[in-house]
């Protein structure tokens, strides 16, 4: 397929978007420090800001030929310098930044274009009418860690061997495979010259990074005693602050769970800032709705059972699988945990002991 330069400005990690960058013979040293690149090397750093920010990188208006360079130089520079700052969350997050974006510019596209950018992922696809197939084997790959049901290989349309697709579908398919390369390829090795020339700006970087990363630490709730949550939501809580994707149910379970021992929205909202795929908009909406400020209903998190059913029970200690069976939620665990206790021969809570405090 050709593809012309605006294309590879809107998909600048595309293998054809490197040698159109060679053909205009521009060498690394001038990129890092000749004038005439300064307007590539500014918006190689505005997307590593908008990965860490928004969680998108954003497409400018290109009106010319020398816009659309400007573009494709910007992504190197980006991962120039998201291998100078070298931390794991905004690795992570940067991955993200860019496979939603380019997630959202393939929904958009024609079918042609969309199978173009899954060839040079190294995605096999083909066309079927207005469906996208691909070998259950890739979609398996891709899809093993998106927790919702319709992703589930028994929910799909398979047909010797292939899985049918949406274009919106298969674009989220697209956008896993790009977030797998730019976190299997970056950091990228930098030498000595490199690091000087990206300088200042890595060290801005990284330390907008370590503020956004420790916003919120597990030993911050105030009051509230971390050492006492059930495991499950430990878990969690581990999981936000290492900068992983959780899933939806899991989200929703620590939100309710924090709300009902007495976290503000803004104190929960605080603690889903590392995620990589946080947004403040979305996130707040998610949190509002789930503690009661726009629904009027403040949820509980599941019963131990439903949560074991969604696969997000981890690590029960000995309290959760006590034979007596005391707790069956989440808040019961909390409320044994946050009493005087009387004990059995076996220690484990009396049932005779004072009826729980409400949560805090």
């Amino acid at each position: 397929m050709n593809v012309d330069s605006l294309s590879y400005a809107k998909y600048p990690f595309l293998r054809d978007a490197a040698e159109h960058v060679k053909d205009h013979g521009i060498a690394l040293d001038e990129l890092l420090t000749h004038r005439a690149f300064q307007g590539a090397r500014a918006r190689g750093k505005a997307r590593v800001i908008d990965a860490l920010m928004h969680g998108i990188i954003q497409i400018r208006p290109m009106a010319n030929e020398e816009d659309c360079l400007e573009e494709i130089l910007s992504y190197p520079m980006a991962r120039m310098y998201v291998s100078g700052v070298d931390d794991r969350f905004l690795t992570r997050r940067y991955a993200l930044a860019e496979g939603v974006a380019m997630r959202e510019r393939l929904e958009r596209e024609d079918l042609d274009m969309v199978e173009e950018v899954a060839y040079q992922l190294d995605v096999a696809a083909s066309q079927e009418g207005n469906l996208l197939r691909i070998h259950f084997t890739d979609y398996l790959r891709y899809t093993s860690r998106m927790r919702s049901k319709e992703w589930k290989l028994v929910n799909t349309e398979v047909k010797r061997g292939y899985v049918f697709l949406s274009q919106a579908k298969f674009a989220r398919v697209l956008q896993q495979a790009l977030q797998d390369r730019l976190e299997s390829e970056l950091p990228l090795p930098l030498n000595d010259d490199i690091l000087n020339a990206l300088g200042d700006d890595v060290r801005e970087l990284k330390d907008s990074a370590t503020v956004m990363r420790n916003q919120y630490k597990a030993e911050d709730f105030g009051t509230v005693s971390v050492e006492n949550f059930p495991p499950c939501m430990k878990h969690f809580i581990g999981m936000a602050q290492a900068g992983e994707n959780m899933p939806h149910s899991a989200r929703f379970s620590l939100t309710a769970f924090l709300h009902h021992i007495g976290l503000s929205a803004e104190e929960i909202l605080a603690l889903f800032a590392t995620s990589p795929d946080f947004d403040v908009s979305k996130t707040k909406y998610q949190v509002d709705h789930i503690t009661g400020e726009i629904s009027g209903t403040e949820y509980t998190p599941p019963e131990c059972t439903t949560m074991k059913s969604y696969g997000i029970c981890f690590e029960p200690d000995s309290l959760c699988n006590h034979p007596n069976g005391y707790v069956k939620h989440p808040l019961s665990y909390y409320r044994i945990k946050n009493r005087p206790l009387r004990r059995t021969s076996k220690g484990a809570p009396s049932p005779k002991s004072s009826k729980p405090a409400a949560p805090r």
